[in-house]
């Protein structure tokens, strides 16, 4: 048995109730340390830390994420299904290695103010506010969603990707528009 046959093996094992907590429990864990950190930047600081280019890695793995999502929704309608586990799998992995970079970043860095003016400035505050809100709730769909793929649960996770897909869709998307936006202001 390889290891992801007993992975499978043992999520199929796991009632409803155990995994919704390991799912919410997860969630609210990263969600409270991503939030100790934004509020409390440099509480664990690493000396000699260069965190400096990690904003551009962050939007460089939410723009990958976003291809890898579009790619996996075309391939699962053309019936590509392996490709399809292939990108989704890939765009899980780097949203994982997105959040870790992420908690890294606001451990160490004071964070950057955005100083556009004008006309972008609301539509800025749109953007980021819309997807700090959306952020936090990716991650249990996510979850979820591979959890009734790995379960083999093909009609429920259909029900669950209706709705993470477009979710997750925008935040990797407007993650990449808020690096853009906050560019100019990184390091100033």
């Amino acid at each position: 048995m390889t290891t992801a046959d007993s992975t499978t093996s043992g999520l199929r094992n796991l009632s409803e109730r155990t995994l919704a907590i390991i799912v919410y429990g997860l969630s609210a864990v990263v969600c409270l340390l991503v939030v100790v950190l934004v509020t409390a930047p440099r509480a664990l600081v690493f000396d000699g830390l260069d965190v400096s280019r990690l904003p551009a890695f962050h939007a460089t793995l939410n723009g990958t994420c976003a291809l890898l999502l579009v790619l996996g929704y075309r391939f699962i309608r053309g019936g590509k299904v392996d490709a399809h586990r292939a990108a989704m799998v890939a765009a899980f992995a780097l949203s994982c290695i997105f959040l870790i970079s992420y908690v890294i970043y606001h451990s160490q860095s004071t964070g950057a103010s955005f100083g556009g003016e004008g006309w972008v400035r609301p539509v800025y505050f749109f953007i980021l506010i819309s997807h700090i809100a959306l952020a936090p709730i990716v991650l249990p769909l996510a979850l979820y969603t591979v959890a009734r793929a790995l379960r083999g649960e093909f009609g429920r996770h259909r029900q669950v990707a209706r709705w993470t897909f477009p979710v997750w869709l925008y935040v990797a998307v407007t993650g990449v528009l808020v690096y853009l936006f906050m560019a100019p202001w990184y390091g100033a």
